[in-house]
């Protein structure tokens, strides 16, 4: 075995191309990495190996007759249990859906696909994609390769943890409050959520998204290094009809001025002092590298996520709540019942205010990204959770909901966010947060690069 699964998948796919090494070396490499690091993180629930070999070997096959496999040649990548890929079930982590086989593929990975990925393997979410931690029923307990004790994240744990641990270069994620940028956080590695429109979405197993998740829901790439985040947007943003909401804006914009914000305790968040620490150590490294960095209040996060909460409670309640009795998973049953009890349902006029007031808040952040292009805050007020918090008691939950200001504060102006891991192959993870205006992803990865320069090793995963 070569252990190409230690490479960065644009390495990968550049040592592809160039035939150093084949396309199915690459994916059996992927496949003894899995067998080995998997058992102990439960990461990845369903994989196929001869569905990926065959894959891998069709990338070869194509490179063979002089053809362009795709940017991603021969990487491997994995999806979330909670977006079709056909023939497989988009079970959300759910028993009542674990029939529920996909016929085609979602937008997303058939943009992987067709940038020359291999497909490794489906990774865990809890049930509904409910928690910031990583449990449920049907596929079981996800755990943090870096520490068990800690939450791997969530919803996208599986993702987050199994690209830490070198399952896969890049995991497929979704966020629609941090699903993406905490998981990433939680690992120890890179994770963008992008604008809303940049990549598009579609269940064709399921029923239409409700409006809030219309609004404010997103695919997006995970990594061990930002160029290869890059890579990972430029697949998954390719056209698709399927999504009205998709928008054809170019990966980079115009020129913008290398100056950011620093907001270390957003609306008075009580950011504890190793977090503070990694913001300000951020931000030197953005000066010493020629940006300005101004220390400013940023503007309304608490406002936008209450509103972001009640848009989406007000949506679930209408269907979820048949669900939830039927699902019976005793932590999406608790946790939304301590949501409910913190955003009362809305009468449609509530409904509609909150609809209204979403353009006021992101006029405001767009004005302020004009003057600051990058906003450099924390992913979460606290370091990573210690695992399954959130269920221990109504106070507990309370705490985590708190330290989540800025994770579910961003997702109702539809702006893009990157969590940037600075712990580098340490095992305890640290990292911040970046946020740009409406397509400027591009900015994001720039400043990122340079709080981030090298790839992250990928860890071996730490056993209870």
């Amino acid at each position: 075995m070569t252990e190409s699964w230690r490479l960065t998948a644009t390495d990968l796919a550049a040592r592809v191309r160039a035939r150093d090494i084949s396309a199915e070396e690459v994916a059996r490499d992927a496949l003894a990495r899995l067998d080995s690091a998997n058992p102990a993180i439960n990461a990845v629930v369903e994989h196929r190996p001869e569905e990926v070999l065959a894959a891998a070997r069709a990338v070869d096959a194509a490179l063979g007759r002089g053809e362009d496999p795709g940017p991603l040649a021969g990487v491997p990548v994995t999806i979330k249990v909670n977006v079709d890929q056909a023939g497989y079930p988009t079970t959300n982590g759910l028993r009542l859906q674990r029939a529920l086989l996909a016929k085609e593929d979602s937008p997303v990975v058939g943009n992987l696909r067709r940038a020359g990925a291999v497909v490794l393997g489906r990774t865990n979410t809890p049930a509904f994609s409910l928690r910031w931690f990583t449990r449920n029923s049907l596929h079981g307990h996800t755990r943090n390769p870096r520490d068990p004790g800690l939450t791997p994240g969530g919803s996208s744990g599986g993702a987050a943890a199994a690209t830490a641990a070198g399952i896969g270069a890049i995991g497929h994620g979704t966020d629609i409050g941090g699903s993406i940028r905490y998981p990433a956080y939680a690992c120890g590695i890179h994770g963008l959520r992008p604008t809303l429109g940049r990549v598009a979405a579609f269940n064709a197993s399921g029923p239409e998204r409700a409006i809030g998740a219309q609004l404010m829901a997103v695919s997006g790439p995970l990594a061990r290094s930002i160029p290869d985040i890059r890579a990972a947007l430029a697949a998954m943003a390719a056209p698709d009809a399927r999504d009205p909401w998709w928008v054809p804006a170019p990966l980079e914009g115009p020129p913008a001025p290398r100056r950011a914000a620093l907001c270390v305790r957003p609306e008075g968040l009580a950011t504890t002092p190793e977090v503070e620490k990694a913001l300000r150590a951020a931000a030197l490294a953005l000066q010493e590298s020629g940006w300005t960095v101004v220390e400013t209040p940023c503007p309304p996060l608490r406002e936008p996520a209450r509103l972001q909460a009640m848009l989406w409670l007000a949506e679930s309640r209408r269907g979820l709540n048949k669900a939830l009795v039927e699902e019976a998973d005793p932590d999406a049953s608790f946790v939304f019942r301590c949501m409910e009890s913190l955003c009362p349902a809305p009468d449609l006029n509530l409904f509609q205010d909150g609809l209204q007031a979403r353009a006021g808040f992101l006029r405001q952040w767009s004005l302020f990204l004009e003057r600051y292009p990058v906003v450099l805050l924390p992913v979460s007020a606290e370091p990573p959770f210690p695992d399954q918090l959130d269920v221990e008691s109504e106070s507990a939950f309370a705490r985590v909901m708190e330290a989540q200001l800025v994770q579910v504060g961003l997702p109702l102006m539809g702006l893009p966010g990157l969590s940037v891991a600075t712990s580098g192959d340490s095992a305890a993870p640290m990292g911040v947060q970046l946020i740009a205006g409406r397509y400027r992803e591009d900015l994001l990865l720039a400043a990122g690069e340079v709080i981030a320069p090298r790839p992250i090793t990928p860890v071996e995963p730490v056993t209870l």
